[in-house]
């Protein structure tokens, strides 16, 4: 039985209640997603028009998983951009270049294209938690516009923060202009509504249990089966599917928020004037942003053990009124979590487990922009252009040689370390 979306602000705001059926019987396409979130959908969209026919098969509801309750932050690039440019040197610097804001073209031209209303605002800021990661942004703005990559950016100096930010626990920063934030689950539902209005035959309640790919490829769900030339497996997928490539590759991490009941404008005003989406500088990070309506969204607290916290508010609010102490009175209207899957390089796993079986998956809190970017590369490998896939496909990366459950305690043990660092 398909779940249904959490209850977050997301859920509580959608403005397309589009259900679509299950997978009944047998059909037959050229693509078949795994995948009702923005890797498949995005990639289903691609697919349908360059005339391809698309069968897309989603476990529960259109953008159930992250990419219906994300914290909406559009940021450009993807997490790993160091280990990128270890490993493909030059190669991976100008794939870097090509690739940071297609994400961002590709949501804004749908949004304009098929009207989809998601509330997207420019500006996106990484604000410093200690006064020494001031010189790693400034060092980075500066490589940026050595590049000839910098237009948009903007560094924030300490004695500026007040006119940027209503809290005094920030050193600085810098401003992309050119990303920022939206509703993540309208985006997702407007760019499901575009895919099936293209053709693409999207089924809900539609689990694969099983996959199959050699000369005849398909996928079967509890009541019908796809024979299709390609699959695409796209963001997280079953464990049934974590072989061969994908074995030990991705770790599910908890990530969660919180919803401020609707501020003032003057309160707004007060504490993000510019209303930036933020993230700040620390490994286990804290993010926010206001909403539409002017609510505070917060989130943070990165959970690597697979345990949630018995009250989400509980364990949010208090870093919350730390940052904005103006904000103690206010009441919390929603809390919710999900998983984001985290890999080792950072870098996201964009690749194939045989011929006509891709994957994309392991975003790293990029998913926004990186889905979409990881869509194109796919959706252009199966028209024949592998240029940025066969660069990606190329990355050599880590893989935990335990069973998930061990290397997801192994990988809370790690970033524990990396908390205590961001502590001192």
């Amino acid at each position: 039985m398909a779940e249904q979306h959490v209850n977050s602000y997301y859920a509580a705001t959608v403005n397309d209640s589009t259900r679509y059926p299950r997978l009944e019987g047998q059909t037959t396409a050229d693509i078949c997603v795994v995948g009702g979130g923005f890797s498949g959908i995005s990639s289903a969209l691609t697919l349908a028009e360059r005339g391809y026919s698309v069968v897309l098969l989603e476990a529960n509801r259109i953008g159930w998983g992250a990419s219906g309750r994300n914290g909406g932050q559009m940021i450009a690039g993807i997490s790993g951009e160091h280990n990128l440019k270890s490993q493909l040197g030059d190669e991976g610097a100008a794939l870097l270049r090509a690739i940071r804001y297609r994400g961002h073209d590709i949501i804004q031209s749908r949004i304009e294209k098929f009207t989809i209303h998601c509330d997207l605002r420019h500006g996106w800021m990484e604000a410093a938690a200690k006064p020494r990661h001031m010189d790693h942004l400034r060092q980075y703005v500066d490589e940026r516009i050595a590049e000839g990559d910098g237009d948009g950016l903007e560094i924030v100096e300490p004695a500026g923060m007040d006119q940027v930010l209503g809290t005094s626990l920030y050193h600085g920063g810098y401003i992309d202009r050119r990303s920022g934030h939206l509703h993540p689950l309208n985006l997702c539902m407007g760019e499901a509504r575009a895919a099936a209005s293209l053709g693409v035959r999207i089924c809900e309640d539609s689990a694969a249990i099983t996959l199959h790919g050699g000369a005849k490829p398909y996928v079967t769900t509890s009541r019908g089966r796809v024979d299709a030339k390609t699959i695409i497996l796209a963001g997280s997928t079953d464990h049934a599917f974590q072989r061969g490539r994908l074995n030990g590759l991705t770790f599910p991490t908890g990530s969660y928020i919180i919803s401020t009941e609707p501020l003032s404008e003057a309160e707004a005003a007060s504490i993000n004037p510019r209303s930036l989406a933020v993230a700040d500088s620390n490994i286990v990070l804290d993010y926010f942003r206001l909403s539409a309506d002017r609510r505070m969204l917060f989130g943070g607290r990165c959970n690597y053990s697979n345990r949630d916290p018995k009250d989400l508010s509980a364990a949010l609010r208090p870093r919350l009124v730390e940052i904005f102490p103006q904000l103690q009175s206010k009441k919390i209207d929603y809390a919710w979590g999900g998983r984001i899957d985290i890999v080792l390089t950072r870098i996201p796993a964009i690749g194939r487990l045989e011929p006509n079986v891709y994957y994309m998956q392991g975003y790293c809190g990029h998913g926004v922009n990186t889905t979409h970017i990881a869509s194109e590369i796919v959706a252009d490998a199966i028209c024949g252009t592998m240029e940025k896939f066969d660069l990606f496909d190329r990355i050599k990366h880590i893989r935990m040689p335990v069973g998930r459950w061990a290397g997801n305690q192994m990988l809370a043990l790690g970033m524990l370390y990396y908390r205590l660092k961001d502590l001192l």
